[in-house]
């Protein structure tokens, strides 16, 4: 294509800019009259805004897993890679904590999120659920709907409908006074209705199907004025649309001929848990995934996640999901630029929107052109043409014949062409820059250092102190003869639950060994453990993410007289999905035994004493507005002990680079900064020594556990703080250390873009908004500095020929221009970005017959 039609098709690609300069206008001024009520509908091939049916591109940015402040930058970006709409879930527990009583402040301010959406010229899809999964605390769910009466979650139940649709309404009320609904004249396009029930309703039986019915009846007679979804749902009754979710949704049909096809859920990458290894996804197999899908008819996509963000406070769920939630977005857990896999599927999206015109026109025409090697083309009677190639082989490169041209197809690939006759984009050949990102610890003064520095500036003698008391020792506290399951006794008010009881022995007991020593055996559904006989540690154990049950074993020695045990109970998240997951329990429900040589006593039906929760955690300690005489300050900082509070001051870290604790030395626990819970930390669970590969082959059909890394270290080490947590000048750290830990081994880490890199190769296709300067259709290398102030400061390596390696450590081929990085350092030093060709005629040609590619890597200041 060149470059003047590429321009008229962008155009054409965005017929409907201006009605939301008239929303941004109406939200600055609060004139929500002003605002241009939109009409949306959908038919067989597309969701249709005011009559024109739209390729809509979709990002999943969830409000809570970031702070008010990161907003408006996230959203920027989002845009500013391609989005059209920016998705979310809305969080039932996080809005309403107690019965009746509503929070919508600060990182829950749903309507400030929108109304920001909207500002920056996006739509919404609001997926009220209220179910959500997302690895979210009890799925979304608050725990009081568990104690009314008589009621069973999503199914045809008549307590749990009545408050499911109370909450419904309420959201959609709110959006409507708000005048948020495109109907409105705002920017809520779509909203969900459940979530992936059709996963587990054969569990509910025929009760599922009455129960769907309903949602669906409920939803509409809201009246929205827009389309509701229901994902993974086969059977959504009309006019419900049903929607895919999954790696790829290629194959994907809707239940109706009258819908669209829709992909709710592409899976950016995949969650983190406590004990696990690291997921990522080659964007090279996402893209593909995402150009299969309109290959075969698809209009509507969303990436799970955009921004994944963080899960502060106790909002994960699992159990054992990590507090990072960074799921391998093209926006990183920072807000930091995933490179390059934002770039790359920013370019993907300028592509598809080129072919917008054909796709939304007609339904695609398959050829087949050799074994996995595919052809659809969308062509309509105005003469549009855009046409997809395909090699679905994992294996071997092809080159096929298309309309009487040659094409080579990399394998596990496709290649556009908007024109059905140019590739201007290709998902395995990649031209978007990477980048190097480096963790900078940091003196809170300022210094700097790519290696851990001790966290001196909170000197041990400034550290102070509490010991948690074990056992029993608030007055709430009560007795109940057995043992009880954990989440029906704390309702989730905190992780902890004491369980104590007590025992006599005389010395001549026969589960004794040796007067004195026993087997105290404990099991437990889950999901942490730690036993205390007479005030002191026994021992600990731990479920994981695949079996959260414990079964502890351990060797104890009792006294004479009265004997004291205390076994320590903790959550790591609630049970989030799966058929009846709210019935999931956890805790010691037993048995507790004391095991001896000849015999076994069961203490299971004892007495037993329950405390809910922490002493100090109930005073709220991390809180400013705590009594500060409680805390001890001496120059013997107990460490690695079970059950102590420490805190300590900081000042925050020069410069505007995200901030990170690297809690390496503590056990496992929670954090505080000025008082706001910057979620669990848990560095000792390490995950296991394998599993994980080097380099990611991204050819093959992706799974959750296909591309690992950080086998053999902690799951996670550095833990996010938002910088509008952190004030200027002193900041009050405080941490509980469950297990045991060393508080003055933490460090502040800084997250910082160290290098620009770019690899392209002579064969790929040239840059979309670089043809007008590439004669020929040249492939271009482009490197952009990452902050509006930055300037390219030098160039560390320039190779044109062979080059190998990766961003960081490139290397010279057998062959290598001599001129690359004079050439390089003339086009780039001193100026923001720059593009370079890819061309022998600006390097000379160091190798004949070979093709050559220009790797490149350099420095911003």
């Amino acid at each position: 294509m060149v470059a003047g039609a590429a321009a008229a098709a962008t155009d054409a690609a965005y017929p409907k800019l201006s009605p939301f300069l008239v929303i941004f206008l109406c939200f600055l001024c609060g004139c929500s009259h002003l605002c241009a009520a939109a009409t949306v509908t959908y038919d067989h091939r597309a969701l249709v805004i005011d009559g024109t049916r739209r390729v809509l591109i979709s990002g999943s940015i969830h409000y809570p897993r970031s702070t008010p402040e990161m907003w408006p930058d996230l959203i920027e970006k989002s845009k500013n890679g391609g989005l059209d709409i920016v998705e979310t879930y809305v969080f039932w527990n996080l809005h309403e904590p107690v019965q009746g009583q509503y929070d919508f402040e600060g990182r829950k301010d749903l309507v400030r999120f929108v109304k920001t959406v909207a500002e920056a010229g996006l739509y919404v899809h609001l997926r009220i659920g209220p179910y959500v999964c997302a690895e979210w605390n009890y799925g979304g769910f608050p725990l009081w709907l568990h104690f009314i009466p008589g009621i069973k979650f999503r199914t045809d139940n008549e307590p749990f409908k009545r408050e499911m649709q109370r909450f419904t309404t309420k959201i959609v009320e709110m959006m409507k006074q708000e005048k948020l609904y495109a109907s409105q004249g705002g920017p809520i396009i779509l909203s969900q209705i459940e979530n992936e029930y059709g996963n587990i309703d054969s569990s509910y039986g025929a009760a599922a199907k009455t129960y769907i019915n309903w949602t669906a009846s409920m939803a509409t007679s809201l009246d929205t004025g827009v389309p509701w979804v229901m994902c993974q749902q086969a059977d959504a009754p009309d006019p419900i649309i049903n929607t895919c979710n999954g790696f790829y949704c290629d194959q994907f049909t809707p239940n109706s001929n009258k819908k669209p096809k829709m992909w709710t859920e592409n899976w950016s990458g995949w969650f983190l848990s406590f004990g696990g290894g690291v997921p990522y996804r080659p964007v090279e197999d996402l893209a593909f995934a995402v150009a299969r899908f309109f290959q075969r008819g698809g209009t509507f996509q969303n990436y799970y996640m955009y921004h994944g963000g963080t899960n502060f406070g106790r909002t994960t769920g699992g159990p054992f999901i990590a507090t990072s939630y960074d799921y391998d977005a093209p926006i990183d857990e920072y807000g930091i630029l995933r490179q390059p896999k934002w770039g790359h599927l920013r370019d993907l999206h300028k592509v598809i929107k080129l072919c917008e015109g054909a796709l939304v026109a007609t339904d695609p025409t398959y050829t087949s052109l050799g074994q996995n090697l595919e052809a659809h083309v969308y062509k309509t009677a105005s003469g549009s043409c855009a046409a997809f190639l395909a090699n679905v082989g994992t294996q071997s490169d092809a080159t096929v014949t298309f309309n009487g041209k040659a094409y080579h197809l990399p394998a596990w690939s496709v290649s556009i062409l908007p024109d059905c006759q140019n590739v201007v984009f290709n998902t395995a050949q990649i031209n978007s820059q990477a980048t190097l990102l480096e963790t900078k610890y940091v003196k809170t003064y300022g210094q700097a250092s790519d290696q851990p520095i001790n966290s001196s500036e909170i000197s041990e003698s400034s550290w102070t102190f509490i010991k948690e008391p074990v056992g029993i020792t608030k007055s709430s506290a009560f007795t109940k003869v057995g043992l009880l399951e954990q989440i029906n006794t704390t309702a989730d008010a905190s992780d902890y639950l004491w369980y104590s009881t007590s025992i006599d022995i005389n010395g001549n007991e026969p589960f004794l060994f040796n007067g004195t020593q026993t087997t105290l055996h404990i099991e437990s559904l889950g999901h942490v453990l730690h036993a205390f006989v007479n005030g002191q540690l026994s021992g600990s154990g731990m479920g994981n993410s695949g079996n959260a049950k414990v079964t502890l074993d351990k060797s104890i020695m009792l006294a004479p007289g009265k004997n004291k045990i205390d076994l320590l109970s903790v959550t790591v998240g609630l049970q989030n999905y799966g058929a009846f997951f709210d019935l999931w329990g956890a805790g010691i429900t037993g048995p507790v035994m004391l095991k001896g040589e000849k015999s076994t006593t069961d203490l299971s039906s004892n007495d037993w004493t329950y405390q809910i929760g922490l002493k100090d955690e109930e005073l709220g300690i991390y809180e400013d507005s705590g009594d500060s005489s409680i805390w001890i300050s001496q120059s013997a900082l107990p460490k690695n002990q079970p059950l102590v509070w420490y805190k300590g001051y900081f000042d925050a870290p020069e410069g505007n680079d995200p901030v990170a604790i690297d809690f390496t030395g503590m056990g496992k626990g929670e954090a505080w900064v000025n008082g706001q819970s910057i979620g669990r930390y848990w560095p000792a669970y390490v995950s296991p020594q394998t599993g994980c590969t080097t380099s990611c082959n991204y050819r093959g059909a992706f799974s959750s556990n296909k591309c690992l890394k950080n086998c053999g270290k902690p799951s996670q080490t550095l833990y996010h703080v938002p910088r509008s947590l952190i004030q200027s000048g002193k900041n009050r750290l405080v941490l509980f250390e469950e297990m045991s830990g060393d508080p003055t081994q933490i460090s502040f880490a800084t997250r910082q873009t160290v290098s620009l890199c770019g690899h392209v190769s002579e064969s790929h296709p040239a840059l979309l908004d670089a043809q007008s300067t590439a004669p020929n259709n040249v492939p271009m290398l482009r490197l952009e500095c990452p902050y509006p102030n930055q300037m390219i400061s030098s160039i560390k390596f320039a190779s044109f020929g062979t080059p190998h390696g990766t961003c960081g450590s490139y290397n010279h081929g057998k062959c290598s221009s001599d001129d690359a990085l004079a050439v390089v350092q003339q086009a780039c030093i001193g100026v923001k970005s720059c593009d370079v060709e890819v061309s022998i005629k600006l390097f000379g040609d160091p190798c004949r017959n070979v093709i050559k590619s220009l790797a490149v890597e350099a420095a911003c200041s």
